[in-house]
């Protein structure tokens, strides 16, 4: 896939992988915004986030049960001891897994949730984790905002209190981060309805698309909509639907996907946004 820009496109490999930067202002400025850097994980059909500012740690996601070693030990390697924010989309097992470990093993500040219950063994561990640390979470039930090196959060919160039966997805806690002049959309498993509510939330720089990339009825729609220019698909290979794939081509997002390229790395100066990849090309 190739991005479309104004300015300048950059496609190289690298020893480590893919190296693309992504331009979002004509005069290639940089900006004085200091660095954001954002790991996706690779853990399979799970999302695990890790998003590192100057001063500041934040978490979305946590994979499944053992992945929040591997969010653990960058953090540790970043000579980090504390998470500003973990924020949990959704309590499926792939999302909230790692979230006992985590909490149990850094100072851990805030915790945002949707305001429902979770089924999961995961989930009452999550809850033993807490009670330990003497944790109370935020359950959103409005939207918060929040910043952190000069860096702009906002956390939406889901709009209805039932969206069907044995389904969570829809509950996803959707995150946008403003750097500057990128804007970054983390998604969860934002189902239809979900991405109904969000439709208008505007455009990004960086979408982390929704559902592991499995097939959503209106997800043609919604990347009309927030015309990503690059996006990253946290999923297994067996996840990833052809008809999602199509739709990202034929958005012009240079796209990076777990399954095939291992830990993927955005780094943010504010102005650009650079992507790194343990392996392999965009899609």
């Amino acid at each position: 896939m190739k991005i479309i820009k104004r300015t300048v496109a950059l496609l190289m490999t690298t020893v480590l992988g893919t190296l693309a930067l992504f331009s979002c202002n004509e005069k290639q400025e940089q900006a004085a915004a200091g660095e954001l850097k954002v790991t996706f994980f690779d853990v399979g059909k799970a999302d695990a986030i890790l998003l590192q500012s100057e001063n500041a740690n934040v978490v979305i996601d946590c994979g499944e049960k053992g992945d929040g070693k591997k969010i653990g030990k960058l953090l540790e390697e970043s000579d980090c001891d504390t998470i500003d924010y973990l924020i949990i989309t959704h309590f499926d097992k792939d999302h909230v897994g790692g979230a006992a470990k985590l909490i149990r093993s850094f100072n851990v500040k805030n915790v945002l949730t949707p305001n429902y219950d979770g089924t999961v063994d995961e989930y009452d561990k999550y809850l033993g984790a807490l009670a330990e640390k003497s944790i109370t979470p935020i359950k959103l039930t409005e939207d918060i905002s929040f910043t952190l090196d000069a860096i702009d959060y906002t956390v939406y919160a889901p709009k209805k209190s039932f969206y069907g039966d044995n389904d969570e997805n829809d509950f996803s806690l959707v995150t946008k981060v403003v750097h500057n002049k990128n804007t970054l959309l983390f998604t969860g498993d934002a189902m239809e309805q979900r991405l109904d509510e969000i439709m208008d939330i505007g455009t990004c720089t960086l979408l982390k698309v929704p559902y592991h990339g499995r097939k959503l009825d209106n997800i043609s729609d919604f990347l009309n909509a927030v015309k990503p220019k690059c996006a990253v698909v946290c999923t297994s290979s067996s996840e990833f639907s052809g008809k999602v794939q199509d739709a990202l081509k034929k958005s012009n997002a240079t796209t990076y996907a777990t399954c095939f390229n291992g830990d993927i790395t955005a780094v943010s100066n504010g102005s650009n946004i650079t992507i790194t990849t343990e392996k392999g090309n965009s899609l």
